[in-house]
C-alpha cells in the first residue's frame, strides 16, 4: 500500500474514532494542562510569598523605629491596656456598660455636698488629673475619671496615682478620650455639670519624634470630647481644658499676658494646643458649649512627670548621671498645689453652656452666650534652670556633675514668665509656693517614692522608671515641657 494511503487511512481512523485514540489524546491534553496551571499556581505563589518577604524587608530598613515600636507595643501582654492607642481601644466600649457599671459611676460622680460639682476628669492618672481629682474628692465633688495609661512614661507610676484615687472613692477609668461611644454612655450615666479634660500628649521634644500621637490625643482627642460633651450630653456641661504656656512660642514680651499674639507656635506639641484653642473657639460660638482654656506654665511637684527637668535632674544628681543644662534657660516653675487652686477656681466660676443637648435643637439663651475664656496659671517669678539644679542637690545632698550647652533648636523656648492677673481677678489665683519649698516636697516624695537612702545619697543608686537600677550613665538635658 502506498505510503499516501497509509497516511489517509490514519486520518480516516481518527475522525471516525471518537472513543477511541483521539479520546486518549484529549484526555492527555487535559492533563497536561492540569499540570501546567499547578505549576503557575505554585510559582505565582511563591512569587507572592518573595515579594512580601521583600517589602517586609525593605519597610524594616527604612522604618525601624516603626517595627520596633510595633512590637514592643505587643510584646507584653501584661501591660498590654497600658500600651493601649491614642486612637481609641474597643475594649473599653465592650467593658464598660451594663447595669451595674452604670450604677458604680451614678455613685462616683454623685456630690456629697450641698452644691458641690459632678466632674468627669480626663487624664485624672496624669499628674495634674490624679492631684485636681483628689483635691475635688476632698471637697465633696462628685469625680470619674478616665485614663488611657500610654506608655510615654513609665505607666506604673500611672497606676499608683490610680490605686491611690481609688482608695479616696475615685474611679479611673482605662480608657481613651477618642472612644466615642464610652464618653456617649458616661454622659448618658450620669449629666455631669463639668468636665476637666487634662488628657494630652505632653512633651516638646518628643514630638518630633511621634508626631502623630499629638494629632491624635491633642486635636482629635480634644473634639472628641467637646462632640460629647457639646452634641452627646444634655445638659451641656461646662468644659476647663489644658492648653499650655507653649502657646506664646517665640513671644518675647515678659510677662506673657493672655493679650499676647500665640500665632507662632516653637514646636508641633504648642502648635497642637494653640489648634486646640481655635477649635474651643469653634465649640463655644457654634454649640454654645462653656469652656475654660488654662496654660499652664512648667508645673512640678509631687507625683509629677518623669520626664521633667526637676525630675530627670533629681534622678541624675542621686545616680552621679551628667546633667545638662541649656545656657540663660529660664522658666517659670510653678508649683502643683497652686496649679490645683487655679483649675478648681476656674471650674467653680464657669458659666453654664448655652447651647444644644442631645437633641440637637438649639435652646433659649437666658444669660447671653455661653463664656469662652483663657487664664495664664503660672508663678510669676522665672528662675534660671541652673538654680533649680542648685536646690536639688543642696536638697539631695550630693553635687551635679553639670554641662552647660547652647539651647538646639528641638521646640524649646529660652525662658518664660506668666502674668496672672486676669486669673487673679475671675477666681482669686494667686500662687504662694517659692521654688525652694515646692521642691523640698517633691524631694521627700522623691526619696520615699523610689525608696532612695537620702542620708547616704552619694552612694545610693536610683532606679529607672521601670524599677531597674541605673548604672549606665547618661546625660540628663533639660524639658521645657510645661
Amino acid at each position: 500500500m502506498p505510503a499516501s494511503s497509509v497516511v489517509d487511512a490514519a486520518a480516516k481512523g481518527v475522525k471516525l474514532d471518537r472513543h477511541g485514540g483521539a479520546a486518549v489524546l484529549l484526555r492527555r491534553a487535559s492533563g497536561a494542562n492540569k499540570h501546567l496551571v499547578s505549576a503557575s499556581s505554585h510559582l505565582l505563589f511563591r512569587a507572592t510569598v518573595l515579594a512580601t518577604l521583600a517589602l517586609v524587608v525593605l519597610f524594616t530598613l527604612h522604618y525601624p523605629s516603626l517595627i520596633s515600636h510595633s512590637f514592643h507595643l505587643s510584646s507584653s501582654s501584661s501591660r498590654r491596656s497600658s500600651h493601649r492607642s491614642l486612637l481609641g481601644s474597643s475594649s473599653s466600649s465592650t467593658s464598660y456598660r451594663g447595669a451595674t457599671w452604670a450604677r458604680e459611676i451614678r455613685r462616683s460622680a454623685a456630690p456629697r455636698r450641698d452644691g458641690g460639682l459632678s466632674v468627669l476628669v480626663t487624664g485624672a492618672a496624669g499628674f495634674v488629673g490624679f492631684h485636681c481629682s483628689l483635691a475635688l474628692a476632698a471637697r465633696g465633688d462628685g469625680v470619674v475619671g478616665l485614663d488611657n495609661f500610654n506608655a510615654y512614661y513609665d505607666p506604673s507610676l500611672k497606676r499608683a496615682r490610680q490605686r491611690l484615687l481609688a482608695t479616696r472613692g475615685v474611679p479611673v477609668l482605662d480608657a481613651d478620650i477618642n472612644d466615642a461611644a464610652l464618653l456617649a454612655r458616661l454622659f448618658a450615666a450620669w449629666p455631669f455639670t463639668h468636665v476637666l479634660h487634662l488628657a494630652a500628649q505632653a512633651g516638646v521634644r518628643h514630638a518630633m519624634r511621634a508626631p502623630q500621637a499629638y494629632v491624635a490625643s491633642n486635636v482629635a482627642g480634644l473634639v472628641s470630647v467637646f462632640e460629647a460633651a457639646a452634641r452627646r450630653a444634655d445638659p451641656q456641661p461646662a468644659v476647663v481644658w489644658a492648653s499650655s504656656s507653649s502657646v506664646y512660642g517665640l513671644n518675647t514680651d515678659a510677662p506673657f499676658s493672655e493679650d499676647h499674639r500665640t500665632d507662632r507656635p516653637a514646636s508641633l506639641y504648642a502648635a497642637t494646643k494653640k489648634a486646640g484653642e481655635a477649635i474651643a473657639h469653634a465649640y463655644n460660638h457654634i454649640y454654645g458649649l462653656s469652656v475654660t482654656g488654662l496654660r499652664f506654665f512648667t508645673v512640678y511637684g509631687p507625683w509629677g512627670r518623669p520626664d521633667m527637668a526637676y525630675f530627670a535632674f533629681a534622678r541624675a544628681v542621686v545616680a552621679g548621671d551628667p546633667v545638662t543644662l541649656f545656657a540663660d534657660a529660664r522658666r517659670d516653675f510653678t508649683y502643683i498645689d497652686d496649679v490645683v487652686r487655679g483649675c478648681l477656681g476656674a471650674l467653680d466660676t464657669a458659666g453654664k453652656s448655652t447651647g444644644s443637648g442631645s437633641s440637637g435643637k438649639k435652646k433659649k439663651k437666658k444669660s447671653g452666650p455661653a463664656p469662652l475664656r483663657v487664664y495664664n496659671l503660672g508663678n510669676t517669678s522665672p528662675v534660671p534652670v541652673a538654680r533649680m539644679v542648685a536646690v536639688l542637690e543642696e536638697l539631695l545632698g550630693r553635687k551635679a556633675n553639670k554641662r552647660v550647652v547652647a539651647m538646639p533648636a528641638n521646640g524649646d523656648v529660652p525662658f518664660t514668665h506668666a502674668n496672672v492677673t486676669h486669673a487673679a481677678r475671675d477666681f482669686g489665683y494667686r500662687p504662694t509656693t517659692s521654688l525652694e519649698v515646692g521642691l523640698r516636697h517633691f524631694v521627700e516624695w522623691f526619696v520615699r517614692y523610689y525608696k532612695i537612702d537620702n542620708a547616704n545619697a552619694a552612694s545610693t543608686t536610683t532606679t529607672s522608671a521601670a524599677g531597674k537600677p541605673r548604672s549606665k550613665r547618661k546625660s540628663t538635658a533639660m524639658s521645657a515641657a510645661s
